[in-house]
């Protein structure tokens, strides 16, 4: 129990934890940890200079030991009452804080980890064969994404502008997408570094990664679709992937571990061996404040311990704020579909809001909102906080009218 007066049943007590990056009116961005409704300021309450800088990526980089010994500290510092007088000071109300990137985003990459949404995309796009392509459960497959255009939970999206082509076009046109889409994803962000040609095995996965947060991989589905053949997405992702501002320590979701779906056939070694590393997440995906979709990640074919041991199998390394999703987040009902593209099946049966209006995919103005909690000990919730974004309209371009007068009808 903690002396910290916290709201029954808050998803973000003792056994969250999670770590963030704050700035309030008159003090710089720095490291905090959230407890209930309030933030605690790390570097007044442990008196370490890591925790003053604007990102976690130092602390990151020091370790599963040093991640163990903080945690460890934290709680002792929140439930045994002879540090009250030092820890009090240090505690800001969350309304009063402004929060930031937690971590300085390095390497960005985006797997695929879901069948159901494989399948789902799969069926749409290649309706007389097979819906998955033939390397798909022998390897997670990913791609390398744009890691200075990651923002933070509530940064406005702006509609991207680019070259698409219908199939009945006779010719590409370029203008705002029509197609806006999201992801609902998980991300995981790395904490310990490698040198190069080190690969990992899944067996590595917590000594190296420190926790999750959650991801929305905007997507302009008929950008991608015209440029993607054949070296895969580009200017449909990389204009903006939104997280959440909390990054929940693997420590906090031992109670949401969880086997993970029978692999078949079985994966090569390297892709094989530790603890499994399924986890028990539920998500939740609203859309102007309705909910469209409640994705579960147990769902998942793919564990993030295997997309890491996959990323680094070849020496690539992997460096402390280096962050890599699962990539959309699909159950086997309806109701569970991560992405519009997949909620719509294509656009042919458009999602009713209770106001009336349709959406096949996103309008001006929209605002969508993905939130995330597990299981805990004793039947308690974690929470994954939540990660939000507002459509505004694509920016103008200085030869929009000249690439596709059409557009201006």
């Amino acid at each position: 129990m903690t002396w910290l007066a916290v709201p029954e049943g808050t998803p973000f007590g003792l056994t969250n934890l999670p770590y963030g990056v704050f700035s309030t009116a008159d003090a710089a961005p720095r490291v905090g940890v959230r407890i209930g409704d309030q933030v605690l300021d790390l570097a007044a309450a442990l008196d370490d200079p890591v925790f003053a800088e604007p990102a976690l990526n130092g602390f990151l980089a020091q370790g599963r030991s040093r991640w163990d010994e903080v945690r460890a500290r934290v709680t002792e510092l929140l439930t045994d009452e002879r540090w009250r007088g030092t820890v009090e000071p240090a505690l800001l109300p969350l309304d009063r804080v402004r929060l930031h990137l937690p971590f300085a985003v390095g390497d960005y990459v985006d797997f695929y980890a879901s069948e159901h949404h494989a399948s789902n995309i799969g069926r749409m796009f290649r309706s007389d064969s097979e819906p998955l392509t033939p390397n798909w459960k022998h390897l997670p497959i990913g791609y390398h994404g744009r890691s200075g255009t990651v923002v933070v939970s509530g940064t406005p999206v702006v509609r991207p502008n680019g070259q698409r082509k219908a199939p009945t076009d006779a010719a590409p046109g370029f203008g705002p997408c029509r197609r806006l889409d999201i992801e609902a994803e998980v991300g995981f962000v790395v904490g310990a570094g490698t040198e190069p040609g080190q690969p990992l095995a899944p067996a590595d996965f917590a000594d190296h990664v420190f926790g999750v947060c959650l991801v929305n991989d905007w997507s302009a589905r008929d950008i991608q679709a015209w440029e993607y053949v054949p070296l895969g997405p580009f200017l449909g992702k990389s204009f903006a992937t939104s997280v959440s501002p909390w990054v929940v320590p693997l420590a906090a979701l031992e109670h949401a571990r969880v086997a993970p779906p029978v692999q078949a056939p079985q994966p090569l070694p390297y892709l094989t061996g530790g603890r499994p590393w399924g986890l028990d997440l539920d998500l939740e995906v609203r859309l102007n404040g309705h909910v469209v979709s409640r994705p579960p990640y147990a769902s998942m074919y793919w564990t993030p311990a295997q997309m890491l041991a996959h990323m680094t199998v070849n020496g690539a390394t992997v460096r402390p704020g280096d962050l890599f999703a699962s990539g959309t987040v699909s159950g086997p009902e309806k109701d569970q579909r991560g992405s519009l593209m997949e909620l719509s099946w294509g656009g042919q049966d458009p999602i009713t809001l209770p106001d009336g209006t349709t959406r096949s995919f996103l309008e001006d103005g929209d605002e969508v909102v993905i939130s995330a909690t597990a299981p805990g000990p004793d039947g308690t919730r974690i929470g994954l906080g939540e990660v939000a974004g507002r459509i505004l309209p694509a920016a103008d371009h200085p030869h929009f009218s000249q690439q596709d007068p059409k557009e201006q009808s």
